[in-house]
């Protein structure tokens, strides 16, 4: 069970997280850090490379107070009250500690997982306090990445086994989401997706039943409720559904993070901490057949067109498209290509202008920015009839630059002005959903 920043941000939501995992099952419980403390660490980190240790000191002292506060209203006892403000203090003191230092990277991601070691602490030690045979598994003693910054799941399966066996009688585990050790020994985090992956991480290390993720909102739903009138959450998604919707924006969900989960074959559940009761969203390997599930919508898009009509159909002119895109590490979203032209979007405009000098030495390009890919998901194969002209006629008012559907048997994909980003999630959800 992970539980996000939101979930623990406060004393009063590390004591209703407890009132949740209390169901009498075993369990690991992963947990972010307090909501806000990540920031203000990164803050932090911001003035020691600016040299600036008293701007940093102003900003410790102030973190310090909030979880001094926090402290006082989460326990009961002066024992566990004592306990928890000397170990709040010790990271604190580690934190300033690094402010006579030369600051580096690596002082960098020391300073952030404080955030994490201090939201552990205090859950573990309010579990104690409450009775509950709880044990802190530390994250860095089972949770590396190798020299390619990919979690290396042989040393994290055998050295959380190692941990679990020395603990064997205890209900519940609690360990830090998000931070980890490199290949080198040093602190390092998993940064795509965070705690979200170090759950999924875990839960496939242990072969656990299942991974629940807990965040402050029921699921995934079937379109942005922030931009969206009357959305629901779906109840089920496949992995394939999910990932892609995760890719195209859906915030609840790191694309990376359920990859572990998929390939262990562990369902992975998302549910509300606030709305414990609502089913949420169960994720698996299993897919509804003949349903359109969501819709979701990736923002700062660029298109790129590049028309050649000498050179197009010449052997070896996508290959050498293809090489400008990855000599600058730049990945290409959506593609369509025609007999005298190819468009492609992308996300990452860092090398855009050397991407174009290098295109314009092969066919004339244009560029459009500011455009946004809306992506709908569901059981698209083939050969379920007159799905794609559901999602046609649903933006049949709204100018498509691009369509992109056969790549993937789970997604529809439109290209459209930002400026129509919400009339046209509005469009879909009335015609596929309302």
């Amino acid at each position: 069970m992970k539980f996000g920043g939101t979930s623990v941000g406060s004393a009063q939501r590390m004591k209703n997280v407890v009132k949740i995992i209390s169901d009498g099952q075993r369990k690991i419980v992963v947990l972010s850090a307090m909501s806000g403390t990540t920031n203000s660490l990164l803050e932090i980190a911001d003035y020691l490379y600016k040299k600036n240790p008293d701007g940093a000191n102003d900003l410790i002292n102030a973190l310090e107070l909030k979880y001094f506060r926090e402290i006082d209203e989460l326990y009961d006892t002066k024992e566990y009250k004592a306990k928890a403000l000397e170990s709040v203090k010790q990271h604190f003191d580690f934190i300033r500690s690094l402010t006579r230092k030369l600051f580096t990277l690596f002082e960098e991601k020391a300073i952030v997982s404080q955030g994490e070691l201090l939201s552990t602490m205090m859950f573990h030690n309010y579990l104690l306090e409450k009775g509950v045979n709880a044990v802190l598994l530390p994250a860095l003693e089972f949770m590396r990445i190798n020299k390619n910054a990919e979690p290396d799941t042989l040393y994290i399966k055998e050295n959380l086994s190692r941990l679990l066996e020395e603990q064997p009688d205890a209900d519940i585990y609690v360990t830090q989401g998000f931070i980890c050790l490199n290949a080198y020994g040093e602190v390092d985090n998993l940064t795509r997706g965070g705690s979200d992956y170090s759950a999924s991480l875990i839960g496939a290390a242990v072969q656990a039943d299942e991974i629940q993720i807990w965040t402050d909102i029921d699921g995934m739903h079937n379109n942005d409720p922030r931009v969206v009138e009357k959305t629901s959450p779906v109840s089920m998604l496949s992995f394939d559904e999910a990932a892609e919707l995760a890719y195209f924006g859906a915030k609840i969900l790191h694309p990376t993070c359920i990859l572990p989960a998929k390939l262990a074959k562990i369902p992975v559940r998302l549910l509300n901490t606030m709305e414990p009761q609502a089913p949420g969203t169960l994720i698996s390997n299993e897919t509804e057949r003949h349903k359109i599930k969501a819709v979701a919508a990736k923002d700062n898009i660029i298109a790129i067109k590049i028309k050649s009509g000498r050179m197009l159909l010449a052997y070896g002119f996508l290959r050498r498209v293809f090489e400008i895109f990855e000599s600058y590490q730049t990945s290409i979203d959506m593609i369509c290509t025609s007999e005298v032209g190819i468009s492609m979007t992308i996300d990452n405009d860092r090398h855009l202008g050397e991407i174009l000098d290098e295109l314009k030495k092969i066919g004339t390009v244009t560029v459009d920015k500011n455009m946004v890919i809306v992506c709908v998901v569901g059981d698209l194969e083939w050969d379920n009839i007159g799905f794609e002209s559901r999602v046609i006629d649903a933006v049949k008012d709204i100018p498509v630059r691009m369509i992109s559907y056969g790549g993937s048997n789970y997604n529809i994909s439109l290209l459209i002005k930002a400026e129509d980003k919400q009339r046209t999630l509005q469009a879909l959800s009335n015609h596929l959903f309302n």
